[in-house]
């Protein structure tokens, strides 16, 4: 939806940015608004490797996403999926072996009813509007009851989400509640914006970030903070490490820049 002239889900306000559209906008993707592209080109102007980064993390939940299907997973939770555009888990995993299952997760209304469209005649992948805090919304939900059967195990996705989650909330504690739903051989993907990388202009991207889009502020984390997300997990190999250098297939999975390769961390693991 590159115009705002066009349908509008009911009840959004187009003139306050979301996360969800402005990563959309960087990927290049059509559905956003002009509020969101207006952010995402000052960001840019701050912080020209931003784009990149969203690449990085987009590639990232390609590889992951096969990984698990390596291993034998055939049911995926995408929890703040945003809006399905380019490199969508279902496509991905659908591909490799038809029949996966997919829900996606997210509060966004956009996100959601663009989903919902991009989705429809697909029965095995669904949608749920839900804040990832209310846990049983999201497990109790019809279509989730009917898609996953969490007695086996099943692909977490949380990528560039919690970073959206104030400490306050215990971001770690909210992570362990899903941990805690998952049948052992269950995976987590996740990635996180750094608050270690230093590449021109980051400092300056969040705050302009935090000042604009006041419903969703961002906190980038340590290393360890990050890790802390994986505690009752266990870390595939290579770790918790910078996104493009988890499992990278060629140098196309890096950015020229080398700071922004180290932007958003990513790692694996899997329940035991």
């Amino acid at each position: 939806m590159s115009s705002d002239l066009g349908w509008v889900p009911p009840g959004v306000d187009t003139t306050v940015p979301s996360p969800a559209r402005v990563y959309d906008y960087w990927l290049g993707g059509g559905h956003n608004f002009a509020s969101d592209r207006a952010l995402g080109e000052k960001i840019l102007r701050i912080m020209p490797g931003v784009r990149d980064a969203a690449r990085l993390n987009r590639s990232f939940l390609r590889r992951a996403a096969l990984h698990m299907v390596e291993q034998g997973v055939r049911q995926f939770l995408d929890i703040g999926s945003g809006i399905p555009t380019v490199g969508n888990l279902h496509e991905i995993v659908q591909a490799e072996v038809p029949g996966c299952r997919v829900v996606y997760v997210d509060k966004d209304d956009v996100a959601v009813a663009h989903s919902e469209m991009i989705l429809a005649g697909n029965g095995d992948t669904a949608v749920v509007q839900a804040d990832l805090r209310d846990l049983d919304a999201i497990f109790n939900a019809g279509r989730t009851r009917e898609l996953l059967d969490f007695d086996q195990p099943v692909g977490l996705f949380m990528l560039l989400v919690l970073h959206f989650v104030p400490d306050e909330w215990d971001p770690a504690a909210i992570v362990g509640r899903y941990r805690d739903r998952l049948a052992p051989g269950s995976f987590l993907a996740l990635s996180h914006a750094s608050a270690e990388a230093k590449p021109e202009g980051m400092d300056e991207a969040v705050q302009a970030y935090n000042v604009k889009s006041t419903a969703n502020q961002a906190f980038p984390r340590t290393h360890d903070e990050v890790m802390a997300f994986f505690d009752g997990f266990d870390l595939v190999e290579p770790g918790l490490v910078g996104c493009p250098s988890w499992r990278p297939d060629g140098e196309g999975d890096f950015a020229a820049n080398p700071e922004i390769n180290e932007v958003p961390f990513a790692g694996v693991a899997v329940r035991p």
